[in-house]
């Protein structure tokens, strides 16, 4: 396997975007005296879309199982903890898994 310098300066110019934007964002907060109220909505937002681009793969390219177990979990999260919400879509798709569907 041969270095590929233009792989390496890709990879280093990903991780120094990653840092600057990361510490660029700790800078302007810190040095603010309050977060406005649109700043802080954009702020709430983003475990939703984080979730969102996590989970969105799996249920359109996911197989069946995966479909219902996101389903389930769905429905499970609305009435109950975060971790029930995993156990129920873990055993939904042990089951389908295990019976071979």
């Amino acid at each position: 396997m041969e270095f590929d310098l233009h792989m390496a300066l890709v990879i280093l110019a990903a991780a120094v975007a990653t840092f600057a934007t990361r510490i660029g964002g700790y800078i302007l907060i810190t040095r603010m005296k309050s977060i406005p109220p649109r700043m802080e909505a954009a702020l709430n937002a983003v475990p939703a879309a984080v979730l969102t681009t996590l989970v969105a793969p799996a249920f359109f390219i996911g197989g069946w199982e995966a479909k219902l177990a996101l389903i389930v979990a769905l429905f499970v999260g609305l009435r109950v903890s975060d971790s029930w919400m995993l156990v129920a879509a873990w055993v939904v798709v042990m089951i389908w898994r295990h019976a071979g569907v």
